[in-house]
């Protein structure tokens, strides 16, 4: 499948904002792909029978991002960083919920396909990554989104810099940064700054 023009993604983003719904059946199938391997990103090194996973994953962020049709869309980028981060507060709030049911939290009713989206032995791997990230946040935002588009989003340095409004250089800085910044949260040692 060939990847569609940025260009034909963000006219149809902006076409849908201004409220053509027939813009959005067309989006659909251009971006569900890269979707698709979005979500793949996240659930790589789950069990081997992730196909269900990755798609309950697709499907889910798909639903919340048509849902948010108040999004004023810039472009193919930022719709895939804005894709990401929905796929990371899904997992993250996945995460939180195995955890709490470990420990005796009140078991929910749950969809074979929410059931099937849950990460096993990922979820403290994911929690402290994403309280990493928000602590990183808290020290520089920038360098958390960087972050998040990169390593979740699975952005090039080019789409980063557009979405963020920065030049290229900067967002090698800041991924180069915030992965040494991460590293040492992670490991439990005390970075000095971001």
């Amino acid at each position: 499948m060939t990847m569609p023009s940025t260009q034909q993604v963000t006219e149809l983003l902006l076409a849908w904002r201004q409220g053509e719904e027939s813009a959005l059946e067309k989006l659909t199938p251009l971006v569900y792909e890269q979707l698709r391997r979005l979500a793949h990103r996240y659930m790589r090194g789950e069990r081997a029978a992730h196909t269900l996973q990755t798609t309950a994953l697709v499907n889910e962020a798909y639903l919340r991002l048509i849902d948010g049709q108040q999004v004023k869309w810039q472009d193919r980028a930022h719709f895939f960083a804005v894709s990401a981060r929905l796929m990371r507060r899904i997992l993250v709030d996945w995460a939180r919920t195995r955890q709490s049911q470990k420990r005796g939290g009140e078991p929910q009713q749950v969809t074979l396909d929410e059931a099937l989206m849950v990460a096993r032995g990922h979820g403290e791997d994911l929690l402290a990554l994403d309280e990493a990230l928000q602590k990183l946040a808290s020290v520089d935002v920038r360098k958390s989104q960087v972050v998040e588009m990169r390593y979740f989003g699975g952005l090039s340095v080019e789409e980063t810099a557009a979405v963020l409004n920065v030049s290229l250089d900067t967002v090698l800085r800041d991924w180069r940064l915030a992965k040494l910044w991460l590293l040492q949260e992670l490991s439990g040692g005390k970075p000095d700054e971001a």
